[in-house]
């Protein structure tokens, strides 16, 4: 029993590192993205399903977890490790993310505005028309240190407990809060178990991406004391959390005014440094490398520890 229990971990330690290697080597799948699939039969339900009611949309949310990540664990149950690497590979969004933000640091080196508002939305939710150069500067480091929690520390970490179905289920539920996990009037009710749902599987992840970035540097120390002091005061339980430390990290300040399509929100402040610049935006992308990787090991490591444990 010890035996078959050590091989199970050791091929999950194995397929979990495939799948973060994957992405490294080829980033999202190029065609047919299974997340993009997923987010077109969402909208689908969503037209169905919508109405202003908490009971409605948590139903919504529990099909659209609860059937990708039973279909996972019955795929799981004939091909374990190959249903986790290929899951790990389709749901991890770190190589994109990084080169997203390599191309934006491009084009705020150009200070092309114009080019920089047309990518904010690959990176978050805000208004680019509101956005000056420095203004999307910010919105790209923060989006850096919080996509790297929601894209890659859940996924490896879930993959890490649970397998493929932990995979499916924290991409299924991050998608579904990027749809309709809002406080506005239309999604308020409809998309508050969506949003709970989020809060409740990134709570974890968003931890292990902030003690990833203390490591990671290279103010330690900034990044430690940002967390502590500044991260409860962000509206949201989780994304203070690697948006804090990304900031002490790199000595820069983060949070205040934010513009979305529904209006400003006044967010607390993050770290203690000047507003971003462009240089720091290529620093916030080698950070996420950093944090990617880290994160990677903490998660196959972990998986190793308990294998040998299991002896």
């Amino acid at each position: 029993m010890t035996s078959t229990l050590r091989r199970r971990i050791l091929g999950r330690a194995a397929a979990l590192a495939a799948g973060f290697a994957a992405d490294r080597v080829f980033g999202d799948p190029a065609r047919h993205h299974p997340v993009a699939w997923f987010g077109t039969a969402a909208h689908r339900l969503e037209q169905r399903m919508w109405a202003d009611s908490k009971p409605r949309g948590t139903a919504y949310a529990a099909a659209l977890v609860g059937a990708p990540a039973l279909a996972a664990a019955l795929i799981a149950r004939r091909a374990p490790k190959i249903a986790l690497a290929a899951a790990t590979w389709a749901a991890l969004g770190g190589t994109t993310l990084a080169r997203t933000g390599e191309r934006m640091t491009d084009r705020l080196e150009a200070r092309d505005l114009a080019a920089s508002r047309e990518l904010v939305p690959w990176l978050c939710s805000r208004d680019p028309a509101k956005l000056d150069l420095d203004g999307v500067a910010r919105a790209t480091v923060e989006s850096l240190a919080e996509n790297t929690s929601d894209a890659v520390s859940g996924t490896l970490l879930w993959g890490a407990v649970f397998g493929a179905p932990g995979v499916v289920a924290h991409r299924c539920g991050n998608t579904l809060d990027a749809m309709v996990g809002y406080r506005t009037p239309k999604w308020a009710n409809f998309g508050w178990a969506s949003a709970k749902f989020d809060d409740l599987i990134n709570w974890v992840p968003a931890r292990l991406t902030g003690a990833a970035t203390v490591i990671a540097g290279p103010d330690r120390a900034g990044a430690w004391r940002a967390w502590r002091d500044d991260a409860p005061g962000h509206p949201s339980p989780n994304a203070g959390v690697p948006e804090a430390s990304a900031a002490g990290a790199l000595g820069v300040r983060l949070g205040g005014a934010t513009a979305y399509e529904g209006g400003v929100e006044h967010r607390a402040v993050l770290g203690n440094g000047s507003s971003p610049t462009v240089a720091d935006v290529r620093r916030a992308v080698t950070l996420t490398r950093r944090v990617q990787d880290i994160t990677a090991a903490i998660c196959v490591g972990g998986l190793l520890v308990a294998a040998i444990a299991a002896r």
